[in-house]
């Protein structure tokens, strides 16, 4: 099984059998964009856009938040507006 680098796995270097595998083992839980430093919930539209190489999988916020990425402002409004309320003080 393909493991995480700095508590995220790319979906450049992995099949989609294994990205179902993870996620059905609740290693997967958040999905993010690496070019843009966005994270959010897998099944938010804005995601889905995404392109494969820019795609980057976490198992938890904390992890995503470590690896400094933001809260995505669609599916995630409260974080997004918590962030944003920290980010401006």
């Amino acid at each position: 099984m393909m493991q995480p680098v700095n508590g995220m796995f790319n979906h450049r270097y992995m099949s989609d059998k294994v990205l179902r595998s993870l996620i059905k083992q609740a290693k997967v839980c958040f999905g993010g964009n690496r070019q843009l430093g966005i994270y959010g919930q897998l099944n938010c539209s804005s995601g889905k856009r995404m392109k494969r190489e820019n795609r980057v999988f976490f198992e938890s916020k904390q992890r995503a938040v470590e690896a400094g990425y933001r809260p995505c402002g669609h599916c995630m409004k409260s974080d997004y507006h918590q962030w944003i309320c920290s980010t401006n003080l």
